[in-house]
């Protein structure tokens, strides 16, 4: 016992003595950023060991500061789910990189919704300095009244919408419409979307086929409305199937659905790359030939190494959108007021989009055929 008090009496006071440094220098030794040579580090650690100082009290420190050292981020669905997405993983990546530098923890907290959910709790009650939500905003504002209660900043990417969110946006519109200008200056008409989930939780059946400008008022998720209308002003006849997932195989039964149509599209453009990786899988399974009998497009420009094609595609910048928001939320802790941002993005050629076959067969045709 009397052992257990002198160590938890020890101070980093003690430690710069034994050191034979200023308490200032010794407390650079327990961070991750400040001027402190390697060797100096060694020696105050050394010191530290030898008094039993295990480092700085943390909530001490907060209290001293008036901030917790921690940002929170707040990412679609389970942190599992989420991290099945090449996007998240590659805008998890820009923005820690920006965070590490600004020497604070990150709160990884999953974006469950609705009444009494167990996110808004947390958050309601988790000490953090400001908050990120990674994806999808849209369906995050049950999140929002606790952490305005208690005034922290929060920066969303693509969402929530709102004047007290500095907001990082993709210019999707511009994307979709360029994409499917693309598709249409190689003469398809017959064009089907494989649209990306509104649903969090667990994997659904793929809808119903459904004209594309079907009810969009009604689509909550801004992103997923905006490249449909942008979309559908190129192409209003095209016909939609929302995809009953995110990965490989809600997007292989949600292009089935065109496919399996009697007289089906002649190219599918799907809402994100892994949709569009499940839409060659359809392809495949009828014995059509991309691109020569069908087009198939993405979007966002994941890396999908595994893929033995390069898609057609719009890219968006996905590590800088990550960036940008860590360099938001470090402007928001200084005091700042930063306007919001939009990124641009840029069409991809690649090798699943082709033109229009002069007699192209339907899915049924392609599987008997061959």
């Amino acid at each position: 016992m009397t052992s257990t008090r002198r160590r938890s009496s020890v101070t980093i006071a003690d430690v710069a003595s034994r050191a034979g440094v200023s308490t200032s220098t010794a407390s650079l030794a327990f961070r991750t950023t400040g001027s402190i040579t390697e060797r100096t580090r060694a020696r105050i650690l050394s010191a530290a060991g030898e008094l039993g100082y295990a480092g700085p009290n943390p909530v001490a420190r907060s209290l001293k500061s008036g901030r917790t050292g921690i940002v929170g981020v707040v990412v679609a669905e389970s942190i599992r789910r989420a991290f099945q997405s090449p996007v998240t993983i590659a805008t998890m990546d820009g923005l820690s990189e920006e965070l590490d530098a600004l020497d604070v923890g990150q709160l990884l907290v999953p974006g469950r919704i609705g009444a009494g959910a167990s996110s808004s709790r947390l958050l309601d009650s988790m000490p953090v300095d400001a908050v990120v939500f990674l994806a999808r905003g849209e369906q995050f504002d049950d999140l929002l009244p606790g952490l305005r209660a208690r005034r922290i900043p929060m920066v969303g990417i693509e969402g929530p919408h709102a004047d007290d969110i500095v907001l990082v946006g993709i210019d999707d519109d511009r994307g979709a419409a360029e994409l499917a200008r693309h598709v249409r200056s190689l003469g398809h008409t017959r064009v089907g979307v494989v649209m990306r989930t509104t649903r969090l939780g667990a994997s659904a059946p793929a809808g119903q086929v459904v004209p594309i400008a079907f009810e969009l008022e009604a689509i909550a998720n801004r992103t997923i409305r905006g490249r449909l209308a942008a979309t559908a002003e190129v192409f209003p006849d095209a016909v939609r199937v929302e995809a009953g997932g995110r990965d490989l195989e809600a997007g292989e039964a949600a292009a089935a659905r065109l496919l399996d149509v009697a007289r089906p599209p002649t190219a599918l453009l799907a809402q994100n790359d892994l949709l569009a990786a499940g839409a060659l899988r359809a392809a495949a399974a009828r014995g059509l030939d991309v691109p020569r009998d069908l087009t198939i497009t993405g979007f966002d420009g994941a890396d999908l190494p595994w893929l033995d094609r390069r898609l057609t595609t719009v890219e968006q910048p996905l590590r800088e959108r990550g960036r940008v928001a860590g360099r938001l939320v470090s402007e928001l802790l200084q005091g700042g007021s930063p306007g919001g941002v939009v990124l641009p993005v840029s069409f991809r050629a690649g090798d699943t989009a082709g033109p229009v076959a002069p007699s192209q067969p339907t899915s049924r045709e392609g599987r008997s055929a061959r």
